[in-house]
């Protein structure tokens, strides 16, 4: 641990392009997650995410991070977000108590309803009451970890004596992360003394509220604000050649965010927008995705540059995000090759990372 100096992570979808198998895919992430734990890296994140390979293919974070785990010493494994439709929240406390035993207690994770596309793939209704329905998953599954023996009387969930097992041991409090767009999510958060990921590809201005909504609420919870901020991120010593080799993943970056809205045939935005995802209805990402690569750049949706340029973004970052303790990178999304992601992992590590370690210890950086 780094104290109070801001960390630093990795954050994947494992976004899956054309002339990569799966296999393979994978078999580079775990070399990656190696080579991060070794550069210092303090975790590595990924989705979890279902149906749309350009988007994601990580269905199964616990696994992946059970293959890792015996390749690492140290870095902490996280998945951003469980998403909580998708499973028994008694069954997922059960699985997490497992991974988090596997993994020797380096786990976090976070949880969200997830997105608004999926819940048709699975024969999931796209229901008025699924955020209810949500809030009462979230409870039981930390009821679940939290207690030795629980009940449950909720509306959706009925539960005579029970208790999972095994079951983290008593004093074992997890980080946990919420992430999202609605002013819910990030009061949730604030009670809870829970962090906050924010979206990738959004500048400051666009959370700037929802932000200012969480660090109010953490104030009046006596919690302690804990922003993590994503960004897709490429340095070479040259500008220029930085900007050449990460055009093609950047703009694949942006375009599988958005693919399961332009490639396949969306939710009824009526549906969508009942079940309170209405973001999936507003054109935001499709938007985002015909973005001009050098716009993408000069409007901070993505960090392509010299070690410098990156710094004085991350610097800008912090200059208006009071409770920022974290900066998560993307270095292999879009059909990025994996020297790209090695490449862009090591130069972050040994020029980025340095200039706010030295600045922390002249009591400035993450004090701001």
């Amino acid at each position: 641990e780094r104290g109070g100096s801001v960390k630093f992570s990795l954050y994947s979808e494992i976004q899956s392009w054309p002339g990569k198998s799966a296999a393979q895919l994978y078999g580079e992430v775990l070399e990656q997650i190696e080579n991060a734990d070794r550069l210092g890296y303090d975790a590595y994140a990924v989705i979890e995410h279902f149906f749309f390979p350009k988007f994601s293919i990580s269905a199964n974070p616990l696994a992946l991070f059970a293959a890792a785990a015996q390749r690492t010493k140290r870095i902490t494994f996280r998945t951003l977000l469980h998403s909580m439709p998708y499973h028994n929240p008694v069954v997922l406390a059960s699985e997490i108590a497992v991974a988090d035993l596997l993994l020797d207690g380096r786990y976090e994770f976070g949880v969200g309803r997830g997105h608004g596309w999926m819940p048709p793939k699975a024969g999931i209704a796209l229901s008025p009451e699924s955020r209810e329905w949500y809030e009462e998953a979230v409870e039981l599954l930390f009821t679940a970890l939290e207690n030795e023996r629980f009940s449950y009387d909720g509306k959706h969930f009925r539960i005579g004596d029970s208790g999972i097992v095994p079951r983290p041991a008593d004093d074992r409090r997890f980080r946990v992360f919420l992430g999202g767009t609605s002013d819910r999510t990030y009061e949730l958060a604030a009670e809870r003394g829970w962090a906050v990921v924010v979206p990738p590809l959004l500048p400051y201005a666009a959370l700037k509220e929802q932000l200012d909504l969480y660090r109010a609420k953490c104030a009046e919870h006596g919690n302690e604000p804990d922003i993590v901020w994503i960004h897709a991120c490429y340095i070479d010593e040259d500008r220029e050649v930085a900007k050449r080799e990460a055009e093609q993943w950047m703009v694949g970056f942006l375009k599988g965010n958005a693919s399961p809205l332009t490639d396949h045939a969306p939710p009824p935005a009526d549906e969508l927008n009942a079940a309170g995802y209405g973001f999936y209805t507003a054109g935001i990402l499709e938007k985002l995705a015909d973005t001009p690569y050098d716009q993408m750049i000069e409007g901070d949706i993505v960090w392509v540059g010299t070690p410098q340029d990156v710094i004085e973004r991350i610097e800008a970052v912090q200059e208006v995000c009071e409770g920022l303790t974290e900066i998560s990178i993307t270095v292999n999304a879009g059909g990025a090759d994996h020297w790209q992601a090695i490449k862009a992992q090591e130069l972050f590590a040994h020029t980025v990372m340095p200039h706010f370690m030295a600045s922390d210890r002249e009591g400035v950086g993450a004090a701001r």
